[in-house]
């Protein structure tokens, strides 16, 4: 389904030079649920934003379902069916949830449909269809209304990027349940990118990325007990802090 040829990706460093951010990766993901792994500054949330076409490559193609989608953007990847959720979702001042899993799937939804896209991700539907997207969710409220989305817009690909980050421990374990829950009943590939053990755990496959390249990648059965016993410096944890 996805495929990265010789992906590299550089910035403009001191004295003229170029700062390596990713360097010939390659990579295929056609399994249902892929995490990609490792430590902070590895290059990871760059290679998820290079997918989702947020930013282009500096070298090397980007391939789905056959075709080169490199120089896509994102609303042309979107089309195509991938789907990328930030860090820190989007407040929407003046929309409901309803409104916006609308808008995702493109058509005017029944309260009744919208509302089992909410149950999906477990949300009581009559709490939140008619409340805006606003300051008043919290982030673990609206990572999940995001999921809620990506559900009813049906993608082939979802692209998450650390999402476990600035929620606290209560959010973090209901949307471990979601991620279970779309492992089990979605149609197209998850792939996420995490170091939390419990989000490792429900991969079929694990990609280690360290120092800008594929260190490491393989069935979850092979990989995750040598992330665990820190494998390349790489350090993991298990749970979040009850502050987010």
């Amino acid at each position: 389904m996805l495929e990265l040829q010789h992906v590299g990706f550089c910035v403009p460093g001191e004295g003229g030079g170029k700062t390596v951010i990713l360097d010939d990766i390659n990579l295929k993901v056609s399994e249902r649920f892929v995490a990609i792994t490792g430590p902070n500054g590895s290059g990871k949330s760059t290679l998820a934003k290079i997918i989702a076409g947020i930013i282009t490559p500096t070298s090397g193609r980007v391939l789905f379902d056959g075709e080169d989608i490199t120089d896509l953007s994102i609303t042309e990847r979107a089309r195509r069916g991938i789907s990328f959720a930030f860090q820190q979702p989007v407040r929407f001042k003046g929309l409901t949830v309803k409104d916006l899993i609308s808008l995702a799937a493109g058509e005017k939804l029944s309260v009744a449909t919208a509302c089992s896209y909410l149950s999906e991700v477990g949300l009581c539907a009559k709490e939140y269809i008619n409340r805006e997207v606003n300051a008043s969710l919290s982030g673990g409220e609206l990572k999940r209304i995001e999921i809620a989305e990506i559900l009813a817009r049906g993608t082939k690909l979802s692209v998450f990027d650390e999402p476990e980050a600035g929620i606290d421990l209560w959010s973090f374990n209901n949307l471990i349940k979601v991620f279970e829950k779309m492992h089990e009943k979605t149609k197209g590939s998850i792939l996420i990118i995490s170091h939390q053990e419990r989000i490792l755990d429900i991969a079929d496959k694990i990609v280690m990325v360290a120092d800008g390249h594929i260190a490491a990648e393989g069935a979850k059965a092979d990989i995750l007990p040598k992330l665990l016993g820190s494998m390349a410096g790489c350090r993991f944890t298990t749970e979040v802090s009850e502050n987010g």
